[in-house]
């Protein structure tokens, strides 16, 4: 049973050859592709929104943790990073690096769980656990 249904609609804008125009909620977010592959870098790459996601969860997640047990957590940051590898059949994977900072008086064991909880964040556990998530797409009747 799902907890909540999410809908994100993005759409071109107009502005740019990639410029994408995205509601989530009731915010408004502008996606682009860099200048130098013909966007105008008007707003993050989708990479980016994907680590940004990451990241976000992570922080949030970390933060939600330390509050419930009352940990003396003061700052978490997130820093995130993307690029292709190839594995020993020369096929292409996508490895990302993600390097957490927390700061607060925590001992080495608060430390440690803090990376235990960082895995179990829910857009992590969605990008890395078994089952995968299912993506179904269909072209809409205008």
């Amino acid at each position: 049973m799902p907890e909540h249904k999410t809908i994100v609609t993005v759409e071109e804008n107009g502005k740019g050859l990639y410029t994408q125009s995205i509601k989530a909620s009731n915010h408004a977010l502008i996606a682009d592709e860099p200048a130098d592959i013909g966007g105008l870098d008007q707003g993050p790459a989708p990479y980016d929104l994907l680590l940004s996601a990451l990241g976000a969860c992570t922080s949030m997640t970390l933060r939600m943790y330390a509050n419930q047990k009352k940990w003396d957590l003061k700052r978490v940051a997130v820093k995130l990073t993307h690029e292709k590898a190839l594995d020993a059949e020369n096929k292409k994977y996508d490895v990302i690096t993600r390097e957490i900072t927390v700061e607060g008086a925590l001992d080495d064991a608060q430390r440690q769980r803090l990376l235990e909880i960082a895995n179990k964040c829910p857009v992590h556990r969605t990008l890395t656990e078994l089952p995968r998530p299912v993506v179904t797409s269909r072209l809409k009747d205008v």
